[in-house]
């Protein structure tokens, strides 16, 4: 379905809805788990927030960024993240995953998956289905995919993921960015931007560890 800062743009106002939503358009299941506060990792360089000049929504209210080194091959992070039907053998949150157009990933892809959103006190338990469409990608470099999340009683009109990879001293930095727009979400800003913050930070640590896993922990 975080590699920038905020925009300049003016921003709208959250709407006066009365439904607070507690579920992540990254990976709703991981709420069920620790998780740390939504809060950006520290940095030590700045990351490039773009992709072939596209980016997160500027104007969205709901955003979040982090980062993780992850000591393997670039090429093995790569393939792990853009294989997405391999997704769901190491994202637990992932159930079910469907591309909708053949060949490798690419500009124009079309993939639909599903994971479950717990029960709030505002939302009942579902599943949410996310149709992601990718915009940009550049080969071992950067992917942007964005689309909307709906489920019974929950919907997300439209979240936008960045993920940039820039090989480091010592492996491979991996930044991702996402934001998310919707009446629903924006009715509660602060429980939106924590549920999407912990769905982004699992999903660094699965691919951090898968990766890291399967290469024995060596960076090249």
């Amino acid at each position: 379905m975080p590699s920038n800062g905020p925009s300049a743009t003016p921003r709208r106002q959250p709407r006066p809805r009365p439904r607070a939503v507690a579920v992540t358009l990254a990976l709703v299941g991981a709420l069920a788990a620790t998780a740390p506060t939504a809060q950006a990792a520290d940095r030590t360089e700045t990351a490039p927030s773009r992709c072939g000049g596209r980016g997160v929504d500027p104007a969205a209210l709901i955003r979040y960024e982090s980062d993780v080194v992850i000591k393997a091959p670039l090429r093995t992070i790569w393939k792990l993240q853009t294989d997405v039907e391999g997704w769901p053998s190491w994202q637990p949150p992932v159930t079910t995953m469907e591309r909708l157009d053949p060949g490798r990933l690419r500009e124009g892809s079309r993939f639909r998956w599903t994971t479950p959103a717990p029960a709030t006190p505002h939302t009942p338990a579902t599943t949410l289905e996310i149709t992601s469409t990718v915009r940009q990608l550049r080969n071992q470099d950067c992917v942007l995919w964005k689309g909307p999340a709906i489920g019974e009683g929950l919907r997300i009109d439209e979240g936008v993921h960045l993920w940039t990879f820039r090989e480091v001293k010592g492996g491979v930095r991996v930044h991702t960015e996402e934001t998310w727009t919707g009446d629903q979400v924006e009715a509660d800003v602060a429980t939106a931007t924590e549920a999407l913050g912990q769905g982004l930070e699992a999903w660094l640590r699965d691919l951090k560890a898968t990766a890291e896993a399967r290469s024995g922990g060596r960076p090249h």
